[in-house]
C-alpha cells in the first residue's frame, strides 16, 4: 500500500494501522525520511530506544552476515514487548535491495515473528527497486515517498518550530526566512534551531524582515565560497559577481586561490566517493558541498564530470 497524501502519512506515523508490519519510508530528502522514521518508530513500539526491544542494522550489517536480517526479524522481544527492526540503507546496490526485499516480502506475509514491526529506511529509489515492488504490492506492508516539502509545508514547518520557542516570525520575515532556508529537512531544522536561538528562546519576539539582515549576515568567506561554487559549475557570471563582491568586503589574491584549492579538495573527494559505490548526491554531502549544489544530482554529476575533465587536462 502506497501512502503519499501529507494528511494519510501524519495519521499513519502517529497511529499505524493495525495489521501492517512492514513499512519503507523512502526519498532523496534523507532528513525527511530519517525523521518519519523516527516519529513512526515512536509509535510503532514504547521503547524505540531500548536495546533489547530494538535491533538496528545498516548495509553493512547486510554484507558481513547475510542471515542478520531474517534473524533479527524471527527473534522474539526479551523484555515482551512490540519488537522493532530498523534498517537503513545508503547505497543503492542491487543485491542489498534485493535482498531486502526478500525479507519485507516475507516478513508481511507473516513468515518471521509476526510481533515484529520492520521500518526500512532508504534514499531516493527507482520504480525498479525491487524493495520499492514489495512495499507497494504486499498487502501487510506500507510504502511512504518522502518529497521535498513544498514552500507551504516549510512555513508551517517554521511556524511550528519557533512556536515551541515562544519565538515567531511576521509574514515578510517568514517568506524571506523560507526562501533562504535548504530543502533537505534535517539541514532546514538545524538552521530553525539557530534562529530561535538568535531571537531569544521564550522571549515572545516577532521577527520582521529587517531584524534578520544580522542573523543572515554577509561575509567575505562565504562570497568566495559561493564564487567557486558557481565557477565550477559553469556559472562565470554570477562567479565574477560574487568574485567582485568578496574584494568589495576586503578579501584578496592568496584567500580566492583557497578558496578555489577548497572547492577542488571537496571535488575530488565526491569523485573518490562515487567510485567506490556511493550515489553523486551522497558523496557531495559526505565532501561537503553546500546543500544548495545537493538539491539537484544532476547539478552535482555536473561538478564531477567538470573537475574530472580538468583534473585529466592537469595530470593531476
Amino acid at each position: 500500500m502506497i501512502l503519499s497524501r501529507r494528511p494519510d502519512v501524519e495519521r499513519f506515523l502517529s497511529a499505524p494501522t493495525k495489521g501492517v508490519r512492514a513499512v519503507l519510508i523512502y526519498g532523496r530528502d534523507r532528513g525527511g525520511v530519517h525523521e518519519r522514521a523516527d516519529i513512526l518508530a515512536k509509535a510503532a513500539t514504547a521503547r524505540p530506544d531500548d536495546p533489547f526491544d530494538v535491533s538496528l542494522l545498516t548495509d553493512q550489517d547486510m554484507d558481513s552476515d547475510g542471515g542478520r536480517l531474517v534473524d533479527q526479524l524471527s527473534a522474539q522481544s526479551l523484555m515482551g514487548g512490540r519488537r522493532l527492526v530498523r534498517l537503513r540503507l545508503s547505497t543503492e546496490r542491487a543485491a542489498i535491495d534485493k535482498q531486502a526485499a526478500e525479507a519485507l516480502k516475507a516478513h508481511a506475509e507473516g513468515a518471521y515473528n509476526p510481533d515484529a514491526f520492520f521500518l526500512v529506511e532508504a534514499g531516493e529509489l527507482g520504480r525498479d527497486s525491487a524493495l520499492r515492488k514489495a512495499a507497494e504490492k504486499a498487502e501487510s506492508a506500507v510504502c511512504i515517498p518522502c518529497y521535498e516539502d513544498e514552500p507551504g509545508d516549510v512555513a508551517r514547518l517554521v511556524r511550528e518550530a519557533l512556536s515551541k520557542d515562544k519565538v515567531g516570525l511576521a509574514s515578510d520575515a517568514l517568506e524571506l526566512f523560507v526562501a533562504r532556508l535548504p530543502r533537505e529537512r534535517g539541514v532546514a531544522r538545524q538552521e530553525i534551531e539557530r534562529l530561535a536561538l538568535y531571537l531569544g528562546p521564550g522571549s515572545g519576539a516577532i521577527a520582521k524582515a529587517e531584524d534578520l539582515d544580522a542573523f543572515f549576515g554577509v561575509e567575505p568567506e562565504s562570497s568566495l565560497a559561493t564564487a567557486a561554487e558557481d565557477a565550477f559549475g559553469g556559472k562565470l557570471a554570477a562567479a565574477h559577481a560574487g568574485l567582485r563582491r568578496a574584494i568589495a568586503e576586503g578579501e584578496a589574491g592568496p584567500a580566492v586561490v583557497r578558496a578555489i584549492g577548497t572547492h577542488l579538495t571537496r571535488l575530488r573527494r565526491t569523485l573518490t566517493l562515487a567510485a567506490n559505490g556511493a550515489g553523486l548526491a551522497e558523496a557531495a554531502k559526505a565532501s561537503g558541498i553546500f546543500w544548495r549544489n545537493e538539491r539537484d544530482t544532476l547539478i552535482a554529476e555536473r561538478l564531477a564530470l567538470t573537475i574530472a575533465g580538468r583534473a585529466r587536462r592537469l595530470g593531476l
